[in-house]
């Protein structure tokens, strides 16, 4: 189990950190069929003076590059240094995903669906107990970076657990466009670190395979303000300003497709709209049909499938609502 001793030396996968030192450690995740090492660097920043320990992390999934691009950045301006205690960086948790541009582990499993763990189970299960066991117990804090799945494009947005008041405090700070009140996903990484007493923002941002610079740009803005927040930025950084405040989002729900065919948006992710505004178009592909997709309610988009193709019953946008939708 890692932790920082009285002289306020780290001990965290075997090594000894002392304070003031910058290390990477390859955590061994597991071996490909040539029986290669595939390896997970964790970056650990410590300053000389004591404070909290910060955990980053990004791809979980591996084909979701943006969150790879946050915490990319991060450490290469030096923002991973902090002034006071430490800040530990994962930039690609799920190597073997990011490898092969695939949101899933080798074994078909979602990493994000497999904490706590299992010692013995499946490699998934396998790698997120070691994770769980290994990194976790140290963080007193944790912030995950993550993208919209296949063709859904997120807007900027951090997600807190409905009545998480810790949290949703860390989220104001943090000032992401949006701040959605969502579930927590049954052995997620976001749940165990709820069950652990470990405060943690998630936060949403763009697609996979595709990184945005405005989305990586709100990401990298946002932990900087909660580095701050903590104590933790050292001088030579200016704090981002804050130009508008997070709109909290509590209900929301999915429009989906009337319709089978093209799809062409009209709108941008973010924007507030009115009901019955035009949103975009459903197409047949031989210039016979044309549907118009309306808002069936205000309220800002937090989510727009961009699929060029999409069925009947296809999720298209993720609409802003004043009550409770059974799809949300």
């Amino acid at each position: 189990m890692p932790q920082i001793d009285e002289n306020n030396i780290l001990s965290i996968l075997g090594k000894k950190v002392p304070p003031g030192k910058s290390v990477t450690i390859n955590m061994n995740m597991a071996k490909l069929y040539t029986t290669t090492s595939v390896e997970v660097p964790v970056i650990i920043e410590r300053a000389k003076h004591p404070g909290p320990v910060v955990l980053i992390t990004a791809g979980i999934h591996g084909d979701e590059i943006n969150g790879v691009e946050i915490v990319r950045q991060l450490i290469s301006k030096g923002i991973n240094k902090p002034d006071r205690g430490t800040v530990i960086c994962v930039p690609v948790v799920n190597v073997f995903g990011f490898l092969n541009m695939m949101r899933e582990f080798p074994d078909g499993r979602d990493l994000n669906r497999m904490f706590p763990g299992t010692k013995n189970g499946p490699l998934a299960s396998r790698f997120a107990y070691q994770f769980k066991e290994r990194l976790l117990p140290i963080a007193d804090f944790c912030l995950d970076f993550h993208t919209g799945g296949a063709s859904r494009f997120n807007a900027a947005q951090i997600r807190v657990k409905k009545g998480d008041l810790e949290c949703i405090k860390l989220a104001k700070v943090f000032n992401a466009p949006f701040t959605v009140v969502s579930k927590t996903i049954t052995k997620s990484y976001r749940e165990t670190c709820s069950k652990m007493g470990i405060p943690i923002l998630l936060f949403e941002g763009g697609k996979s395979m595709n990184s945005n610079k405005e989305i990586a740009r709100e990401g990298v803005e946002g932990a900087m303000r909660i580095l701050s927040h903590l104590q933790m930025l050292k001088s030579r950084f200016e704090v981002p300003e804050i130009h508008f405040k997070s709109v909290l989002i509590e209900n929301s729900t999915w429009m989906r497709a009337k319709y089978s065919g093209l799809l062409h948006i009209k709108i941008p992710c973010g924007k507030h709209v009115e009901k019955g505004e035009y949103i975009g178009t459903i197409t047949d592909p031989y210039g016979k049909f044309r549907h118009k997709i309306k808002a069936k309610n205000s309220g800002y988009i937090i989510n727009i499938n961009e699929a060029a193709i999409v069925y009947q019953g296809d999720a298209v946008f993720h609409l802003s609502s004043l009550t409770n939708n059974p799809e949300d």
